[in-house]
């Protein structure tokens, strides 16, 4: 498949390293205009753009690796043309307006969004659950200090300066978590939409020194039973 791909940070690196060793092609990369001149030389078989309407025609799929802000801006242009689009930047699904935009886009275009999970399983679970009378989802996300940095969780803890025990520094519904923490809570909005939605589902993000491997659950409960799916990734220190 020739795929093109939003970004080029941390995820963007991984997606374009896995892509290509599955034998895809790196077909285009779409790059802020400020770094378009110095990035663009250094994929010299790749088009690099700033703009959609610069994309080649025949890119089979794109994939955004760049964040809300990349979602806002590159989406509705990338659907409207017609190309499928998978992110991973389902926090910015908090925003209404940008759903509107997004969901008229790719009836426009006659394309496809499509929403990458992230780090939770068991989001059939809570579709599933909808049916049988889902009643409350609770989404917790514990991650060290260092991959709380620049979020506003420097404003509410001395991540510095922390213990032993866990801290809880954000809890609310989702909706608010992935408006205030757009780089930290997109599983969160991933648990939303599979569940009760952005209004109905509660977050509590935390910080927990003792272990240093991230982690995140997902708990419901329905009229039919109660769940809880964790997941401790292996990964000891990640960017966000």
């Amino acid at each position: 498949m020739n795929i093109g791909i939003i970004g080029q940070g941390a995820i963007g690196r991984y997606v374009r390293e896995q892509l290509l060793s599955r034998g895809h092609v790196l077909r285009a990369l779409v790059l802020r205009p400020e770094r378009l001149q110095s990035n663009g030389m250094e994929h010299k078989d790749t088009i690099c753009v700033a703009s959609i309407a610069d994309l080649p025609d025949d890119i089979d799929h794109m994939i955004d690796c760049a964040g809300h802000s990349a979602l806002r801006s590159y989406g509705p242009d990338i659907l409207r043309r017609g190309f499928d689009l998978t992110t991973v930047s389902i926090g910015a699904l908090a925003d209404a307006e940008l759903c509107r935009m997004l969901d008229q886009a790719a009836s426009d275009g006659r394309a496809k969004l499509h929403l990458a999970s992230g780090a939770i399983g068991a989001l059939d679970c809570l579709r599933a659950a909808r049916v049988g009378g889902l009643e409350s989802v609770t989404y917790v996300g514990r991650k060290p200090p260092e991959s709380w940095k620049g979020s506003p969780a420097e404003t509410r803890l001395d991540l510095d300066a922390l213990g032993n025990v866990a801290e809880i520094h954000f809890e609310g519904c989702a909706r608010d978590a992935a408006t205030e923490y757009p780089k930290n809570a997109n599983v969160a909005a991933a648990v939303a939409l599979a569940g009760l939605g952005f209004d109905d589902t509660k977050v509590k993000l935390r910080i927990f020194m003792k272990s240093r491997r991230p982690a995140t659950s997902a708990a419901s409960r329905s009229k039919s039973g109660e769940s809880r799916f964790p997941i401790t990734r292996a990964v000891r220190r990640l960017p966000r």
